[in-house]
């Protein structure tokens, strides 16, 4: 009776300590995967570069990693910022078109009747814009929050690369050595998924927008470059990410003129058949060997426990969780499971323990 109730009162103090410290044990879990993806890549420049000690590795890989994602950054911010002031010298007339009912935006306005309704709710509309002083203190404070969180995830993720070598080896070493040969084998097939996932889906993504941004280019759509960045961006999503880029790039389009928004409709269908059965199988099947059905019940399952944050580490901890029951699966047949590094000849095995966990 006392073994129950203590259990009971652990269990209880471990989830309130879970939900107490969500937010950092979010911030892990980011930069988590953050050291997966860059773990290979130091551990590679370490045995290839003679006298090249762990701690100068791990800071070059971070260092390179930090230019290639300023350099992307910057050649996405330099169109942003040209379309920008373009939208800002051009937001006057803007207004002024909308509230005479000329122009694409007044006359889309117009069949809607909300100008009407302003004008009808002009002390409701007063109200609501002096009420958002508020929402914009939280905006700041939401952003310093995230401004943290980047950086206690890039610290996070250079240290647990950097110390990751001797904690693994601490703690296999309690464990004899067919064991430790076991967990080396599965979590390095772990690592790999993660790794697949995340450089196939940002490669789509990347394919997504480009594509995107050539379409409303040719169809003349205004700030094509912010629309297929939002594009690119919600394409990592997965499952609900293509249709909301998607419906928000159409509208612009349909907002600018009907042609370039039946357009930009076709040029969506036609390209997420292609994402979805292409592109995606080609990519991915290689890393991330998941059938239809496991990725919307793991993703479905993810959504609900952890929101957008689940959606995108749904099919990697899928991909990982076949890879530990396939070699659960291998060793109740008596038989010990290879999981093969590339150019390995057993990956026969390994695909017939795979076919049989699904």
């Amino acid at each position: 009776m006392l073994t129950a109730i203590g259990l009971v009162l652990a269990t209880y103090v471990a989830l309130h300590m879970v939900v107490q410290t969500r937010r950092v044990l979010v911030w892990m879990v980011i930069a988590l995967f953050f050291a997966v993806a860059l773990y290979p890549a130091v551990d590679a420049l370490e045995r290839r570069v003679t006298r090249c000690r762990r701690a100068v590795a791990t800071l070059l890989v971070f260092l390179i990693t930090i230019v290639v994602v300023g350099a992307l950054i910057a050649v996405f911010v330099t169109p942003l910022a040209q379309e920008g002031s373009r939208l800002a010298d051009r937001l006057p007339t803007l207004i002024d078109d909308a509230r005479a009912g000329r122009g694409p935006i007044g006359d889309l306005l117009e069949r809607t009747h909300v100008l009407h309704y302003v004008q009808q709710h002009r002390g409701q509309v007063r109200s609501f814009a002096t009420g958002l002083g508020t929402p914009a203190l939280a905006f700041v404070r939401s952003a310093a929050t995230t401004v943290a969180g980047a950086v206690t995830i890039f610290v996070l993720a250079y240290l647990m690369v950097l110390e990751g070598p001797k904690v693994i080896d601490g703690t296999l070493a309690l464990t004899d050595e067919n064991r430790a040969a076991r967990i080396r084998r599965v979590g390095a097939a772990c690592a790999r998924t993660v790794n697949g996932y995340l450089t196939g889906n940002l490669l789509i993504s990347a394919i997504c927008g480009v594509l995107t941004y050539v379409t409303l280019l040719i169809a003349g759509v205004p700030f094509a470059g912010l629309l297929a960045l939002f594009v690119a961006v919600a394409d990592l999503i997965p499952l609900v990410g293509a249709t909301l880029g998607a419906v928000v790039a159409s509208l612009a389009a349909f907002i600018h003129s009907v042609p370039a928004g039946i357009a930009a409709v076709i040029f969506f269908i036609v390209y997420q058949q292609v994402e979805n059965h292409l592109l995606q199988p080609v990519i991915l099947s290689r890393t991330v060997k998941l059938n239809p059905l496991t990725v919307l019940v793991a993703i479905l399952l993810a959504v609900e426990i952890a929101g957008i944050l689940g959606a995108l580490l749904a099919i990697p901890i899928a991909g990982m969780i076949k890879v530990i029951l396939s070699d659960v699966w291998a060793h109740r047949d008596g038989r010990t499971l290879r999981l093969p590094m590339r150019g390995d000849e057993s990956s026969d095995v390994t695909d017939r323990a795979a076919r049989a966990a699904d």
